[in-house]
C-alpha cells in the first residue's frame, strides 16, 4: 500500500512549491508549519480511499498468485510481480492524488488567510513557527462538506 514516507515527501513537495511563490527580500516572513501527514490521515476521505486500496490490493494479489501458480519461468513469475505491483502503484497514486491536491490547496488558503509567508514541514523546524496544521484539518472538512 502507500507509505508515510510517500504522503510526507508528496506533501513537502506541495509545500516547496507554495515556499517557491513567495516573495522574495520579504523582511518579515511569517513561517507557519504543518504536520503533513496528520492533514493526510485526518483527510475526510483517507479512510475511503484506504478501504479502496485495500481491495484493490487483495485483487491484484489473487491475480498475481494465479498467474505466478501457472508460470513455471521463474524470470516471468518476477515479471508478473513487478507488473502487479506497479499497477498498483498507479491505482494508488490515482486514488490518493485529490487528497494530496485539498490538503495542498487547504495549506494555501489557511497560510493565506493567517498571513503566514512560507509553511514548512514541522519535522523540519527545530524551533519556532505557527502551527496551522489542525487550521488545515478544518479547512479540509469545511470543503469536504461542502461537496
Amino acid at each position: 500500500m502507500f507509505s508515510v514516507k510517500r504522503v510526507g515527501i508528496l506533501l513537502s513537495v506541495a509545500v516547496l512549491a507554495l515556499l517557491l511563490s513567495s516573495i522574495p527580500g520579504e523582511a518579515n516572513e511569517k513561517i507557519g508549519v504543518i504536520d503533513p501527514q496528520k492533514i493526510i490521515f485526518q483527510h475526510p476521505r483517507f479512510e475511503g480511499v484506504t478501504k479502496q486500496l485495500q481491495q484493490i490490493s487483495k485483487t491484484k494479489e489473487n491475480e498475481m498468485k494465479l498467474a505466478v501458480d501457472k508460470e513455471p519461468d521463474q524470470n516471468k513469475k518476477a515479471q508478473i510481480f513487478n507488473t502487479k505491483r506497479n499497477e498498483l502503484a498507479q491505482e494508488e497514486q490515482k486514488l490518493m492524488q485529490p487528497i494530496f491536491k485539498d490538503a495542498e490547496l487547504a495549506v494555501r488558503s489557511v497560510a493565506k488567510k493567517k498571513g503566514v509567508t512560507v509553511v514548512l514541514e514541522k519535522s523540519a523546524v527545530y524551533f519556532g513557527g505557527i502551527d496551522i496544521t489542525d487550521d488545515v484539518i478544518q479547512e479540509l472538512k469545511k470543503n469536504a462538506a461542502k461537496k
